[in-house]
């Protein structure tokens, strides 16, 4: 077709935009959709006015071992195999098995400190956000309902948004599921780049196990789905699912590469079946309907719920086996609700999308409805490639100090900061009572500083952490407890039960006290 004429006196017709983006510098500078969503997600969750800031992803000390302890493996060139912060379990077995992230931390902290912590998190984060909605605009989910699941996800995973290890899971989890996706669709090689990302996977969190039941499930599910259909030993669909299997034994295989070999998953088999660990640590506790993160699970796990009724009556068992099999881990562990929605957030995009199709078929062409769906469709495109503008953005915030509030510490109004810092030295020498998560912090400001507990759940296990409990409590062994471990100096929140009974000693005397934290110490005898 010969391109209209442009007479003297008109003007040239505009470039449609797809056609600029075939330009290589227009791709490469034009900002995307799906960069805005990146950004925007940066901003929502990190430098909005409503948001807890960078300093919110400090608000679990745990960071503070974390950070420490990859800085003693850079120093050391080793993986410790044994205890290195408690005085109640010195020298223990420890499995530090998050040290590749520990290093990671370890060496943000020390080029740019807890900013570099903070804003290598916040990046991971948005980018897990990211990976979301790409996944969702993949499988033709329709624009408005992307977003609004993605935005609902990204809602409930913020529970565990914090500078912690988990932060790689999020993200290779998903990228890992969309992989699968990808090849349930069309077959191919890439699939097998699972099994070197198990690797660096295993040494960085324990999440990897979540990729090896997303296979076997898919396994599963798709050898149900060919015996369903009838499908003659050997066909396609048992071939696949015999693919699947092997990919999963192989991520298996993979995951023993690790400075602890099978010790590690034995490990891990303890940790996660320990009923101890499920009661009395919060995050391994059912989760509680009572806040907008947990609504916001709430209403993705009915969702989720009702099309997996749907999926099983359609035979596509292996999505219907991901629905039910991650709702309960999350029912059972509010720790698992960011898993849940990293896998099954888009597949229920696709379901709520076709009940949108479903409902809006035939909708005139100048009805909202339709007008939405036209106004999706334009916008597809957008949200399938990335140009340089969060790259730019993310060097933007590295170079930039004020006036972005970046931690210089962990959070005043919920770690004792300052007094801790005022008695530095009389803290380092003594054996010191305190949280778990202020023992945490400690570690943190000194790392040759010796606890009673800290975050370590599964190194401290039900012995030393049920002491804990009842010392902090005021058990009727408090007294005991104090001779056993010979504590001579107190950090604690007001409102603790031993604060009080501390008070009533004669051998123990108020040395700070702010009016929310109190530091005694007990008098030479």
């Amino acid at each position: 077709m010969t391109p209209p004429q442009v007479l003297p006196g008109m003007r040239a017709p505009a470039r449609s935009v797809e056609s600029v983006l075939t330009a290589r510098w227009a791709r490469v500078l034009i900002p995307s959709l799906s960069d805005i969503f990146f950004l925007a997600i940066l901003v929502w969750l990190f430098m909005s006015s409503g948001a807890s800031g960078w300093q919110g992803l400090l608000l679990d000390a745990d960071a503070g071992w974390h950070i420490r302890t990859g800085q003693y493996v850079l120093d050391h060139h080793a993986v410790p195999h044994q205890d290195l912060y408690s005085f109640s379990k010195p020298g223990a077995p420890w499995y530090a098995w998050e040290w590749g992230s520990d290093v990671i931390f370890g060496s943000l902290d020390r080029v740019a400190g807890l900013k570099g912590v903070v804003l290598f998190t916040g990046v991971l984060l948005a980018a897990f956000a990211t990976t979301l909605i790409r996944r969702m605009i993949w499988r033709g989910v329709h624009v408005f309902v992307a977003l609004a699941v993605a935005l609902l996800s990204v809602g409930a995973a913020s529970i565990h948004f914090l500078a912690r290890p988990h932060i790689f899971t999020l993200l290779f989890l998903s990228i890992s599921v969309w992989l699968i996706e990808r090849d349930r669709e069309k077959q191919s090689r890439r699939i097998w780049l699972l099994v070197p990302l198990t690797v660096v996977w295993t040494n960085l969190h324990g999440g990897f196990l979540a990729l090896i039941v997303v296979l076997g499930l898919c396994a599963v599910g798709t050898a149900v789905e060919a015996y369903a259909a009838r499908e003659p030993w050997g066909g396609l669909w048992w071939r696949n699912a015999v693919r699947y299997l092997g990919l999963a034994a192989a991520c298996a295989g993979a995951s023993l590469i690790n400075p602890y070999g099978y010790h590690l998953h034995q490990h891990m088999v303890q940790y996660l079946r320990s009923d101890w660990i499920r009661t009395v640590i919060q995050e391994f506790m059912s989760p509680s309907f009572r806040n907008e993160n947990m609504l916001q699970f709430e209403a993705l796990l009915l969702i989720g719920l009702i099309a997996a009724g749907g999926l099983f009556r359609m035979r596509r068992i292996v999505e219907a086996l991901w629905i039910v099999f991650f709702a309960h881990m999350a029912l059972a562990s509010v720790r698992h609700v960011p898993v849940y929605v990293t896998v099954v957030g888009p597949v229920v995009a696709y379901q709520v999308a076709g009940w949108w199709k479903s409902w809006t078929h035939g909708a005139a062409k100048k009805s909202f409805p339709a007008i939405l769906n036209q106004i999706a469709a334009d916008a597809a495109p957008g949200f399938r490639r990335s140009s340089i503008w969060p790259v730019a953005v993310v060097g933007a915030l590295v170079a930039i100090g004020a006036p972005v509030p970046w931690p210089k510490d962990f959070p005043d109004l919920t770690f004792p900061t300052q007094l801790v810092h005022d008695h530095a030295a009389q803290i380092l020498s003594s054996r010191v009572l305190t949280t778990d998560q202020w023992a945490d912090y400690l570690i943190y400001v000194n790392p040759r500083q010796k606890v009673f507990v800290d975050g370590r759940s599964d190194f401290y296990g039900p012995d030393t952490g049920n002491e804990y409990i009842r010392l902090v409590n005021g058990g009727p062994d408090w007294q005991d407890l104090l001779r056993k471990y010979n504590f001579n100096l107190a950090l604690l929140p007001h409102e603790m039960a031993i604060v009080q009974l501390l008070k009533t000693q004669p051998d123990w005397r108020v040395v700070s006290d702010d009016g929310k934290r109190i530091l005694l110490a007990r008098t030479a005898q």
